[in-house]
């Protein structure tokens, strides 16, 4: 894309995160969830990170955001505080319009001056902002959905019971080899660069995610009970919570299983992929498979040889730790990666829910393994 395509694209994404704010006044400063923080916080924080790089950073005045750190620099304020210390809806709502417009102004007539910062060189900060805005854009559905979660009546009545089906046989052989994984400038975020070479052992790779209808077959021979199935912080999160089935399903009276997603329950298709699974539970249905879930390498590798059906309908939970890279840089600060590569897992691929922008082979997802709120699934490799 030129400059010009993206900053359409970055008005675009603005006015996505603006307009959830605008249509969900109700849950301005509320928190839905003690993981997520309130709407108007998400709205706040991605137009004060804008002024910040354009403003702060790269035209060295920190007037605008210099007050308002504290509240949007995620450290400086737990998300159980943030909702208290939003200013009044409308207050932020007319700022926010105010800002996104002068800030795509400040973009098309950037001083010569400054063109050659880091920040600038190949369009790097609109690619960066986009990604920004379409990161917390998800993030503001699953707020969403976490309050439709709560308000679902019990009343509802799918109109075909949800089945259960035996594992479905369709897989792809990779070869072993050498692969390439990893992004490539100014598009891909830190932790996807450098580009690596890797290794991989021969594998075979399920060609489509675990479906709604495999993972009732799970359930139904009380995979979530049998202990051998979990690891150790699996087990432990499993006798303390008691899960037995995806964060958003529910029974109706006659003992049906049916969806709730952000516009209210909805009828489970048997072979959509399954969504609402935390790490544990993804691991723990793997085993009980009889595969394990794909290290992110032999994920990215089948995706980028097109053996992969239906990415991009839920992310997909991967076997190993989110780690840097050989050769991993922080780039543009040090907190977008390095402070979640301990205790976090990857993911890949996208939801329905996630922006074209971040839709691609190499990006990397993460949160921690018992985070169910994630628009989450599986697919298995041998």
């Amino acid at each position: 894309m030129n400059q010009s395509e993206l900053l359409n694209q970055l008005a675009l994404s603005q006015s996505l995160v603006l307009t959830l704010v605008e249509q969900n006044t109700g849950l301005y400063n509320q928190q839905t969830d003690p993981d997520l923080s309130p709407l108007g916080w998400h709205l706040g924080h991605c137009v004060f990170f804008e002024c910040y790089w354009l403003h702060e950073i790269i035209l060295g005045n920190d007037k605008i955001t210099r007050p308002l750190a504290k509240l949007y620099v995620p450290p400086r304020t737990p998300k159980n505080q943030r909702g208290a210390q939003l200013p009044p809806c409308d207050t932020l709502l007319d700022w926010v319009r105010q800002m996104q417009v002068s800030n795509l102004q400040t973009l098309l007539d950037m001083p010569s001056e400054v063109t050659s910062h880091p920040l600038l060189v190949k369009d790097y900060l609109l690619h960066f902002l986009i990604q920004h805005y379409s990161q917390h854009y998800e993030t503001m559905i699953m707020v969403l959905m976490r309050k439709t979660l709560t308000e679902t009546s019990s009343e509802y009545l799918p109109g075909t019971p949800l089945q259960s089906t035996e594992i479905a046989g369709d897989r792809s052989t990779i070869s072993a080899g050498h692969y390439h994984i990893g992004g490539q400038k100014p598009m891909a975020y830190d932790n996807e660069l450098p580009p690596q070479h890797v290794q991989l052992g021969s594998f075979q790779i399920s060609s489509t995610p675990v479906s709604n209808a495999e993972f009732l077959g799970f359930m139904i021979d009380d995979g979530y009970q049998q202990a051998d199935l979990w690891d150790k912080k699996g087990l432990a999160w499993q006798q303390r919570y008691h899960p037995s089935h995806p964060d958003h399903w529910r029974q109706d009276k006659h003992g049906n299983w049916y969806a709730v997603g952000v516009h209210g329950p909805y009828e489970l298709v048997p072979d959509e992929p399954v969504m609402g699974l935390n790490y544990f539970e993804s691991s723990a249905f793997a085993n009980w498979a009889g595969g394990r879930l794909p290290h992110e390498y032999q994920w990215e590798t089948a995706c980028r040889l097109q053996k992969l059906q239906l990415t991009g309908h839920v992310w997909e939970w991967c076997q190993n730790s989110f780690h840097p890279y050989e050769g991993y840089q922080p780039f543009p600060y040090n907190d977008y990666s390095k402070p979640w590569f301990e205790g976090h897992y990857s993911l890949r691929g996208g939801s329905l829910h996630t922006r074209p922008a971040i839709k691609r082979p190499s990006f990397r997802n993460f949160y921690q393994p018992d985070k169910r709120f994630v628009f989450a699934g599986l697919r298995l490799v041998w």
